[in-house]
């Protein structure tokens, strides 16, 4: 396996602008007036390791600074102003399944497969599980997702996918091995803490929610098609979309990287599937995602088309690990070889969910471009004659991370607030009958608070 190089500037990871860095401090301790009592009750099934600790506020404005949450990892994910919750008392259990990697340094662990659950004090019954955006970690959606649903009295559960940062795919044997162990460890955390909610609680959750961003909406997409039994819902939030034949990140990425070379034009992009107007969001996207989302998926998926240029490796400073690959100016997806694209059909999506979801995604996404990514999932989930389970919201205005909204006030919005609607939509779809809104554009209001309130209709 080759060395981590550590990187501790915002955006090195793709699917989501990410601080990589070498983990909390493991010197915190919950409070010492509360004895936690739950301590030794809670087994999590299938843990190799597992720490438990109670806590008068789960949250992360409480945990912010402590061992219990990782700040640093949720960089850029949320704009300014952002209001979350707090004051919500219960039980965290920290840990690690099995693994043979050693990619995550959270808690100087130096171990794979890390999770987190929060069990609130005052629980509602109902579970969320959610994985990591991009190559984040286990704390990374604390901000976006833990905090709202723990308020709301959810218990709460997310994963490392079993492997994270840049280097990711230097985990596994053969090509796709590290992203499918995503799918293995969501599985995996989901039954775990579905159990662990019986023993704190004295019953398994009544409801259990899959959710997430980006990569972790890809989860949320996956398992929903392949464990429909273990959820009652979910809400994909931008999911990535792998298809064999494509569309997939290998048949537009390679054009933005040869724009960035000025090997491409502008209706080069537009062919490949970049939203006309988004033209002012390609300056950071040539520096923080273009060159290095291209060459550490493709040494994933490919690792024999360029040896001089092996993922995030090549490259020994920040800037160097973030610049495009030359080569991959010129790669040709369908040209490759049949061991490639059974790689990228391994991990595929059909469409053929067997709960309800809610997918949201922003018109201005410059990552993940929505004509060529939840444009054709939803067409997809029609044709596999589950479009009634489906609901897909274009968000007038959104990008892939909320943080630039920060930066383009007058022509972004933040989606978050967008999600709790979404979320709670699909709350009352599932529970009380109640059906969401049409599937449609969320228009971006001309006036008013646009961080912290959004309606679907």
């Amino acid at each position: 396996m080759r060395p981590r190089r550590r990187i501790t500037l915002l955006s090195a990871a793709l699917l989501a602008a990410t601080a990589v860095g070498t983990g909390v401090p493991a010197g915190a301790a919950p409070n010492a007036d509360n004895p936690c009592p739950a301590r030794h009750r809670i087994a999590v099934p299938g843990a190799e390791l597992q720490q438990v600790s109670c806590h008068d506020d789960l949250t992360t404005s409480a945990l912010a600074g402590t061992q219990y949450t990782d700040t640093a990892d949720q960089a850029g994910l949320t704009a300014r102003g952002t209001h979350n919750p707090s004051d919500v008392p219960g039980t965290q259990i920290d840990g690690y399944f099995p693994d043979t990697s050693r990619l995550n340094t959270t808690h100087g662990w130096n171990h794979d497969a890390q999770f987190v659950i929060r069990l609130p004090e005052h629980w509602n019954g109902k579970l969320v599980v959610t994985g990591a955006p991009g190559v984040r970690k286990q704390y990374s959606m604390d901000t976006l997702v833990s905090d709202w649903v723990l308020a709301q009295g959810y218990a709460y559960a997310s994963t490392d996918k079993g492997n994270s940062s840049q280097n990711f795919y230097t985990d596994g044997r053969r090509p796709g091995d590290a992203q499918a162990e995503w799918h293995r460890r969501t599985t995996q955390l989901t039954r775990a803490a579905k159990a662990v909610v019986a023993q704190r609680y004295g019953h398994a959750p009544r409801r259990t929610y899959m959710t997430g961003i980006s990569n972790s909406g890809y989860l949320t997409r996956w398992q929903l098609e392949h464990h429909p039994e273990l959820y009652d819902g979910g809400v994909d939030w931008e999911g990535i979309l792998w298809r064999p034949e494509g569309p997939n990140l290998f048949t537009f990425l390679p054009t933005a990287v040869a724009r960035q070379l000025g090997q491409a034009d502008d209706e080069d992009m537009y062919t490949a599937g970049f939203t006309r107007g988004s033209e002012f969001l390609w300056p950071y996207h040539e520096k923080a995602y273009w060159g290095l989302s291209q060459k550490v998926y493709r040494a994933e998926f490919d690792p024999s088309y360029d040896p001089d240029c092996p993922g995030a490796s090549a490259g020994s400073t920040l800037e160097e690990i973030l610049a495009p690959c030359a080569s991959d100016a010129s790669y040709d997806y369908g040209a490759r070889p049949r061991a490639v694209h059974d790689a990228v059909e391994r991990i595929s999506l059909t469409g053929r969910i067997g709960k309800p979801m809610i997918t949201l995604h922003g018109g201005m996404d410059t990552l993940l471009p929505i004509g060529v990514q939840s444009d054709v999932y939803s067409d997809m989930i029609a044709d596999q004659g589950r479009a009634g389970l489906h609901r897909y919201y274009t968000v007038e205005g959104g990008t892939h991370v909320d943080s630039l909204y920060d930066t383009y006030p007058d022509r972004l919005r933040p989606i978050l607030p967008c999600y709790h609607a979404a979320f709670t939509a699909m709350t009352a779809w599932v529970e009380r009958h109640e059906m969401p809104p049409a599937s449609g554009i969320v228009p971006r209001p001309d006036s008013g608070g646009l961080v912290n309130s959004c309606s679907l209709s």
